[in-house]
């Protein structure tokens, strides 16, 4: 089993989106990187749920790889945002996951409080300029930003 951290705007898609859709396909991922991230996922990989740019900004739920990777259909629909004139159908350029609500976290575990815990130094997250949507995150750490939130 991995562990995982996706990257999500409150406003855009948030944990409690997730709890109430219980299923989704994680799609619009744009970076090669992150793409690469996301067909390296498993089913029953566990995965943090991260708000970026909200109010509060930081860990706020887990989730699990429920379905692996997958060539992401917006990359072919001209009215999508996410539409990618360049990927074929024979052979697709991105990819997705489907994740499912486990829980949503009663403490969010901010990004202040994280960059703070000297166990989580070496995440990927505080590495100075990562702004990926995916990435991996270590056992340890994983176990960190639980123990951290209360769970």
């Amino acid at each position: 089993m991995k562990y995982w951290l996706v990257k999500s705007e409150a406003d855009v898609y948030s944990i409690y989106d997730m709890e109430k859709d219980e299923i989704t396909f994680w799609d619009g991922v744009r970076n090669y990187q992150a793409r690469n991230f996301l067909r390296e996922m498993k089913i029953g990989d566990k995965v943090l749920f991260y708000h970026s740019n909200s109010d509060v900004i930081g860990v706020v739920g887990l989730c699990e790889v429920v379905k692996e990777s997958y060539p992401d259909f917006t990359q072919f629909d001209k009215k999508s945002k996410y539409y990618d004139p360049k990927s074929k159908l024979d052979n697709p350029t991105w990819f997705m996951v489907d994740i499912k609500f486990v829980k949503k976290f009663k403490r969010t575990v901010t990004l202040e409080e994280i960059k703070k815990n000297s166990k989580l130094k070496n995440m990927k997250l505080v590495q100075k300029g990562n702004r990926l949507s995916v990435m991996p995150v270590m056992k340890d750490e994983f176990d960190e930003i639980i123990k951290m939130a209360g769970e």
